[in-house]
């Protein structure tokens, strides 16, 4: 059974920085695809940024263009999204989740992936 874990989420000033981590197991995740999504309070999910299928690149939200960035340690089954420049507006619970393998895979859309972690909640604020 795939599981996944999200930890690093915590309080953290504007401008500041943070790395939430994503350890995966129960099926080798190397060269997978992964992806972060996040949930403002009051809102809805939303895409943040995804690693693509066998290391065809990453794709981001406009919003986080910039100043995050996703990596893989495949030795560890553990991927990483590093936010740089906080803002307010990045306060949310984050997400990460991975498709199935062989699946239609639409990056930015939920609706693709089919294992979520329990979040872990990011606060930014002074």
């Amino acid at each position: 059974q795939v599981r996944l874990v999200e930890s690093g989420g915590e309080l953290v000033q504007p401008g500041g920085s943070l790395r939430l981590s994503c350890a995966a197991s129960g099926r080798t995740f190397s060269r997978a695809a992964m992806g972060w999504f996040r949930q403002p309070p009051g809102k809805a999910r939303e895409f943040v940024g995804a690693v693509l299928w066998e290391d065809a690149g990453t794709e981001y939200a406009d919003s986080v263009k910039g100043r995050f960035t996703i990596s893989v340690d495949n030795a560890k089954n553990t991927v990483y999204l590093e936010m740089n420049r906080l803002k307010p507006a990045d306060t949310a619970v984050y997400y990460c989740a991975a498709p199935t393998y062989g699946r239609d895979f639409y990056p930015h859309s939920p609706d693709s992936y089919d294992y979520w972690g329990q979040g872990t909640q990011v606060t930014v604020s002074s």
